[in-house]
């Protein structure tokens, strides 16, 4: 068999071409948890709780499914690579589900449409996420050129979510039509962009295909995988970094309209400067993550997070300027977990190729995923929280009960801002290095150059 050779450091243009692709999917992962599911409750009018448990109930089996879909793909050998015949098939499975979950529906549709549109929407992401993710690893497989490939993803992915996130608004302010209106906007929009994105990245970005012999592994692969300390290391950092901003996102609108006194509007703009400081602080920590390593520069990241969000979250209602100030600042550390853990998986893609000969790289984003998804499942709780102690999405004549109101803000503030921390302690004594990456990267070079044919 024949090893791919080391990659050329990609060019830029050919970055942000591939990185175009977030657009419409980072539109997707920002509806998810904080568009659809408050558009679902408000305006279709499905039960704030049931919202809660149908969103689970999809994540759990789009979980399950995550692992088989990455198997797939370390086993796929096609003309056009390994991932991007997956990427293509994402195309129309994510336009029908972003027609019916973003333009179609009606007030009155009932749970169980939300239920099998949802799990459509959810399979077709994951098919498009793993692709994507699978396919940037092997674009550089270097220790900081790769940490350089997820930056730029990462900074479409926060392009992607700024442009959603100011639609709805743009669209009530220049008249066009409602919030309503905007969501379907919304719809139209990632319609337009997945296969226009999508089809620029295959035909102008190479996919390197790394051959490997041995077989895959099935379940007991997956299992190996979870007692790997470096796999788990990061599983663990991404669940907690996964459940904090899910909680953020969930209740983010309910927080600053029904406990700061915010309209939709200025709280559209608190989440957009918010995501505009996760963009401008990417390369600071992809910097970071050159000078001191990835692991020490996520903790660091994501100690600064967890002071950064709690003080924004505490400051009172009634000053626009300054909770906008602060919701800026406090997303310049955002963007460091969500890229550096894809780039410290597939560096431990790296060293599980070179200790079993076999190629990995899908399944462990698969599992990586699945415990982002996971995280998002139980960001998704305090809905059926909220509706345990009373809570109403649409505030009743004199607002929601004092109870209901404590129990919003315990969960707002000072949840995510502890779960953060615990990210950082999970990944103390991280024991891929860059050091150690170096040896593997050598010696899986050193056996490509004895598989080579002269």
């Amino acid at each position: 068999m024949t090893a791919a050779p080391l990659t050329q450091r990609r060019s830029n243009l050919t970055l942000a071409t591939f990185s175009l692709v977030c657009l419409p999917l980072a539109a997707f992962g920002v509806a998810l948890p904080v568009t659809l599911p408050e558009f679902y409750a408000s305006h279709v009018g499905i039960d704030i709780a049931m919202v809660g448990y149908m969103f689970m109930a999809v994540r759990a089996i789009d979980i399950v499914a995550d692992p088989f879909i990455g198997a797939a793909m370390d086993r796929t050998r096609t003309r056009l690579g390994r991932y991007r015949p997956w990427m293509i098939a994402s195309a129309p499975v994510l336009m029908l589900a972003a027609l019916m979950m973003f333009v179609l529906v009606r007030p009155g549709a009932g749970p169980g449409y939300l239920f099998l549109w949802l799990l459509v929407l959810y399979l077709g992401f994951s098919v498009g996420t793993l692709s994507q993710l699978g396919w940037a690893s092997v674009l550089a497989p270097e220790y900081d050129q790769r940490s350089r490939v997820y930056a730029w993803w990462q900074a479409f992915n926060i392009i992607g979510v700024i442009g959603i996130l100011i639609l709805p608004a743009a669209v009530v302010q220049l008249g066009v039509g409602d919030y309503v209106a905007g969501v379907h906007i919304m719809g139209w929009v990632i319609i337009a962009l997945l296969p226009l994105t999508i089809g620029l990245a295959v035909l102008k970005v190479p996919e390197p295909v790394t051959v490997t012999d041995g077989a895959h592994g099935g379940f007991r692969a997956y299992i190996d995988l979870l007692k790997r300390p470096t796999v788990s290391r990061l599983l663990a950092a991404d669940l907690l970094l996964g459940i904090a901003p899910g909680i953020t996102g969930s209740l983010l609108f309910f927080f600053f309209d029904q406990i700061k006194g915010y309209d939709r509007a200025e709280a559209s703009i608190f989440m957009l400067l918010y995501f505009i400081g996760g963009l401008v602080g990417a390369p600071i920590w992809a910097r970071l993550a050159n000078r001191i390593g990835k692991a020490p520069a996520l903790i660091v990241a994501s100690l600064i997070f967890a002071g950064l969000y709690f003080g924004a979250t505490l400051l009172p209602g009634g000053n626009f300027a300054l909770t906008a100030v602060a919701m800026f600042i406090a997303g310049l550390p955002y963007a460091a977990g969500l890229f550096l853990l894809r780039a410290m998986m597939a560096d431990a893609g790296d060293e599980v190729r070179l200790e079993t000969g076999v190629e990995r790289t899908g399944l462990m984003f698969s599992i990586l995923s699945a415990t982002t998804k996971l995280g998002h499942v139980f960001a998704l709780i305090p809905y059926a929280v909220l509706g345990w102690v009373g809570f109403e999405a649409v505030a009743p004549q004199g607002g929601n009960s004092p109870t209901a109101l404590l129990t919003l803000q315990i969960m707002f503030v000072v949840a995510p801002a502890v779960l953060i921390a615990l990210a950082a302690l999970a990944l103390r004594n991280y024991p891929l290095t860059p050091a150690r990456h170096d040896d593997i990267r050598r010696a899986l070079d050193a056996r490509a150059a004895q598989t080579e044919p002269a």
